[in-house]
């Protein structure tokens, strides 16, 4: 009876906009602006204005193909129910199953324990420059912030996942709010720089890991591949190429709307500034502005986007390692949850008391292995999956796909050495 009802609106969808698919987008969209967008403008203007134009025409087909060829990665699976993992482990076998969990769980924890350096300095730079208080110890403040944010998502869970929800599109309309608000004051100095172009490039090359970091949205796309098959059938891959297609485009439109607005209402100096002080470019922007609305708005933003993200990642990378953990090992599961706890919050927090530089575990930690799964898994696939035949992209669409993705993991290897 499902199958029948799955062809008959299979049959029947129209590649038109509904209320549905613009939700869809909406949570698309949600779930790349976290805290990534808070520190694109930092790496993304330190080139200048001219990479940046380049950068923004790049960004969006570069998050669209690489989107859209991972959704219709999971539409390929046999059975309709089965996620990421499921399909690869159909398409590769066991091995490569363990592989991707292995990859994916090291996307996602190095971005909680980006975000307990970003906690800790976005609070103590509140505290010293808008409050006017003493700093505290780095790790006592750090440890507090850390071990409250964690009880927030183990005893607090589903309330978490709610207020997390809600929190996207008030922080949306903020950063559009503040966008505008910047507007008067936008000045020529970052155009005023006169562009290398022999060496632009490298600036766009490096840059990449930034782009792919920030604009990163598949850790929902199984599950919207899974209800975009359930309700459209075969006719599925319609939909998930538009919706990622909506998706791409409200990024691109409002978060390097935000992206330009900061950097044209800072100097190159400014921005080198806030990259030394490690900070958000809303703290930075809090600290420099006289504006009520700025010193008191930036660091809140900057917590809440923050915060919402280190929810969603901190039960992402927690069922991650319990996963890894658990095929390895005959322990009781109860025990390698609370031990696998127990390491992900004690390391969390010796690395925001190290206080490493922001973008730069960005660039060398959480970007290169999201490549991997969301640039080049899909393309390898489209060229050894059979099942993989009726859903390859244009030739020109991989070849695009496949070197964003390499660009974004040897730019790594490149500021490693």
């Amino acid at each position: 009876m499902n199958t029948t009802s799955n062809s008959a609106v299979s049959s029947t969808a129209k590649a038109s906009w509904t209320y549905k698919d613009f939700t869809w987008a909406l949570s698309l969209f949600g779930t790349a602006v976290g805290a990534g967008v808070l520190f694109l403008p930092i790496k993304a203007g330190a080139g200048g204005f001219w990479p940046l134009v380049i950068l923004a025409l790049i960004a969006l087909p570069m998050t669209w193909f690489a989107h859209k060829g991972l959704a219709r990665f999971v539409l390929s699976a046999k059975n309709p129910e089965a996620d990421i993992t499921d399909t690869v482990e159909e398409h590769f076998g066991k091995t490569g199953a363990n592989i991707i969990t292995f990859a994916y769980f090291f996307a996602i924890y190095p971005i909680v324990l980006i975000y307990g350096v970003g906690i800790t300095n976005t609070v103590d730079s509140f505290m010293v420059n808008q409050m006017g208080m003493e700093s505290v110890p780095r790790w006592l403040l750090s440890g507090g912030l850390i071990l409250a944010m964690t009880a927030g998502v183990v005893f607090g869970k589903e309330l978490m996942l709610k207020a997390t929800s809600m929190m996207v599109y008030p922080l949306v309309f903020i950063l559009i709010a503040l966008s505008i608000y910047l507007v008067p004051e936008w000045n020529t100095s970052m155009m005023s720089v006169t562009p290398d172009w022999s060496g632009m490039p490298s600036v766009i090359w490096l840059a990449i890991p930034i782009i792919v970091f920030s604009f990163n949205h598949s850790p929902i796309i199984s599950q919207f591949s899974k209800e975009q098959r359930r309700v459209y059938g075969d006719n599925a891959a319609k939909k998930t190429d538009m919706i990622t297609g909506g998706a791409a485009m409200m990024l691109m439109g409002f978060v390097m709307f935000f992206v330009f607005s900061v950097v044209l209402s800072l100097s190159p100096a400014q921005l080198a500034d806030a990259k030394a002080q490690n900070i958000s470019v809303l703290s930075y922007l809090a600290n420099i502005h006289e504006s009520p609305m700025i010193s008191l708005m930036g660091p809140l933003v900057a917590f809440a986007a923050i915060t919402s993200s280190y929810f969603g990642h901190f039960l992402g990378a927690h069922e991650g390692l319990v996963g890894l953990v658990k095929s390895r090992s005959g322990m009781p599961v109860s025990k390698i949850e609370k031990i696998s706890l127990a390491f992900i919050v004690i390391t969390t927090w010796i690395v925001a008391v190290v206080n490493p530089s922001i973008l730069g575990m960005i660039e060398t930690m959480g970007a290169p292995m999201i490549a991997a799964i969301l640039f080049l898994m899909p393309v390898f696939a489209m060229y050894k999956v059979p099942a993989m035949a009726k859903y390859k992209t244009t030739a020109p669409v991989r070849l695009f796909t496949a070197l964003c993705g390499i660009a974004a993991i040897t730019s790594v290897i490149y500021g490693a050495l």
